[in-house]
């Protein structure tokens, strides 16, 4: 595992250039993509098997982001990890560009799963673990869901699927920021308690504080180590983590920082700001 300095550092630099390339767009879904932030930076700092050299590695670990919308985390993660030059994430969501608003996995390099519509994601990721498993193959597969995403019917269906075939290679992680497009998730639809829903469901379930880099490389590894069933993890986030004036805000569910506010954005960061 990559040292906690070097995984803070990580997860900083991919909320760094979610700001610049969607500040340098104009739009773009901001909160999301940085509560995701933690959990992109120790999956792809550390516990990924993963070869960016050789994208295409049939052995490697996949990655689905199944909320779609925080594409340009992922696309951070990628360019921070070598898969393609960071200068790169300036182009995202602009004509003839390789990084489009959601991913796409026959336009970027190191993307696994196409995503948007919210819900599926997670079903491929248990089409990929059950075809590996087909294979006699241990690669692992890694989704990462949002909050509101939990009220598409698909998710539970999938979520059974898993269970049903012991799919102990799959990792889901919930990004529980408690805020989607209209509102508070409570009040929007209320699927909690979402513990004892997977549960019911057969996964094996871990609440983990989805900023604490030491929590989430932990519980990374109890799922790893476990046999027979999948593993979802209940992720505490904050929506726009890491920026004061951006956190719990559905306001920046879908907004990019003009240029007063990136500066703000970027010299809070700078200085550690909330991270």
């Amino acid at each position: 595992m990559t040292q906690h300095k070097d995984l803070e550092l990580f997860a900083k630099n991919i909320r760094i250039q979610v700001l610049k390339a969607l500040g340098e767009l104009g739009f773009g879904h901001l909160g999301g993509a940085m509560s995701a932030a933690d959990v992109l930076g120790v999956l792809y700092g550390g516990v990924m098997n993963v070869d960016p050299k050789n994208p295409q590695w049939e052995d490697r670990d996949y990655f689905v982001m199944s909320k779609g919308h925080a594409g340009p985390a992922l696309y951070a993660a990628l360019a921070l990890k070598g898969y393609f030059p960071v200068e790169q994430l300036l182009t995202i969501n602009t004509n003839g560009t390789r990084l489009p608003s959601h991913p796409d996995r026959n336009s970027t390099t190191g993307v696994d799963m196409s995503t948007g519509s919210l819900g599926q994601g997670v079903s491929a990721a248990v089409g990929m673990a059950l075809g590996g498993k087909l294979n006699h193959k241990d690669y692992r597969v890694y989704t990462v869901m949002g909050d509101g995403e939990l009220d598409e019917g698909q998710v539970w269906e999938a979520a059974m699927t898993a269970a049903h075939f012991a799919l102990d290679t799959v990792c889901a992680i919930v990004d529980d920021n408690g805020v989607q497009l209209d509102g508070p998730t409570c009040e929007v639809m209320n699927v909690a308690p979402l513990a004892d829903k997977f549960r019911a469901f057969g996964w094996q379930v871990l609440s983990v504080d989805g900023h604490s880099l030491d929590a989430l490389a932990e519980a990374f590894r109890q799922a790893a180590a476990t046999r027979g069933r999948p593993t979802v993890l209940l992720a505490r986030t904050v929506k726009g983590k890491g920026v004061s004036f951006m956190e719990g805000q559905p306001a920046w569910h879908g907004k990019a920082p003009n240029d007063q506010e990136l500066a703000a954005a970027l010299a809070e960061l700078a200085e550690g700001g909330t991270l």
